[in-house]
């Protein structure tokens, strides 16, 4: 399959509910770069790049030249042969692997298209549909209730509430969700913010009350996680600190989490995605697959991703709901907390740009 034209187009899309989380003050928009690939046979496959600098380092500027080296270079290589083409880009994207992921998710695209199959079948094909949490952001008390209840209205069944500056204040606010919607399962993410006591504290008060604790210590120390999932009283995830494959094998060696959240963005895409899965298997390690502020065609791929693998036990998919304006018409619905998958070739999006 040849190459004919790569089209690069950075977009930014406002939320339609800003929120508050442990590192930002107020997020109100998402940064992005699309990704078209023409073919010879008149085919179109589309990617995304979104990024999270507090997160990755990478900066607009330098995600859009490593897209438009990629573009270059996508030029002289058959997408199909995708690991061959995706260890081409690799070295072009040092710094950014959400450029990477962006041109992982069109050549797998391009697979599904060419193969006239959903992206979910052709990768394993285990199940149809996951449901996925929707975020709360930080907020008091009555706010994040109220905020609690209108994603109850819309649909959700599982509620992730970002916490992690003020531990006692968190285990206040879980509670009055809980109080106020006990039918709901809920998630606690402290993005990093407690310490080994703090979190062991949080874990203890709120036993019973939150499906998982997610990343409640720094990132770059892994004793100490490990130190909160050899006590804690609910399951512990590590997210921040998956990054790719190394950094998987790293917590799994330690066996310092309970799981892993997965997100195609920050770990270059599917194919390195499919490898911390295949880590996170091995070592007994559940794994979620979470997801940046992106658009439907990204959740698209990340939902193939989660559909394909009995390993995934959750689904942290929600980061296109919010989205003003989104281009992507995405093939995938949602049905009462469930992300349903549908028969729709590759990805199943279309983009109007």
């Amino acid at each position: 399959m040849q190459i004919t034209h790569v089209e690069v187009t950075p977009v930014e899309l406002k939320l339609s509910v800003p929120y508050r989380a442990l590192y930002e003050e107020q997020i109100e928009h998402a940064a992005l770069i699309f990704v078209r690939i023409d073919t010879q046979d008149g085919r179109s496959a589309w990617g995304c790049a979104a990024f999270d600098p507090l997160l990755t380092g990478e900066t607009m500027e330098q995600v859009l030249r490593a897209c438009r080296r990629c573009a270059a270079r996508a030029l002289d290589l058959n997408p199909l042969n995708t690991e061959f083409a995706l260890a081409e880009l690799e070295p072009l994207t040092s710094g950014a692997p959400s450029a990477l992921c962006a041109f992982d998710i069109a050549f797998h695209d391009l697979l599904g298209l060419a193969a006239g199959l959903p992206l979910h079948r052709l990768l394993g094909g285990y199940r149809y549909r996951i449901r996925t949490s929707i975020t709360v952001g930080i907020a008091p008390i009555n706010e994040t209730v109220e905020l609690a209840r209108l994603r109850a209205r819309q649909g959700f069944r599982i509620l992730k509430l970002k916490g992690g500056l003020d531990p006692e204040e968190d285990v206040r606010r879980v509670n009055a969700v809980h109080t106020a919607l006990p039918e709901l399962t809920l998630r606690l993410d402290a993005d990093q913010g407690y310490g080994a006591r703090q979190a062991l504290a949080v874990a203890r008060a709120l036993a019973g009350k939150i499906e998982m604790l997610e990343q409640p210590t720094p990132a770059n120390d892994l004793s100490m996680l490990r130190e909160v999932r050899e006590l804690s009283r609910v399951p512990v995830l590590a997210s921040q600190s998956v990054l790719g494959p190394e950094s998987a094998l790293d917590i799994a060696s330690q066996r310092a989490a309970h799981g892993m959240s997965i997100k195609l963005s920050t770990c270059g895409g599917i194919a390195r995605g499919r490898q911390i899965d295949a880590i996170a298997r091995a070592a007994r390690m559940a794994t979620m697959v979470g997801c940046l502020n992106e658009p439907a065609l990204l959740i698209a791929a990340g939902l193939a991703f989660a559909l394909s693998s009995p390993n995934v036990a959750y689904g942290d998919l929600d980061g296109h709901f919010d989205l003003i304006d989104d281009p992507t018409v995405a093939g995938f619905r949602f049905e009462e907390g469930w992300l349903v998958a549908t028969d729709t070739p590759g990805l199943g999006c279309r983009v109007e740009l």
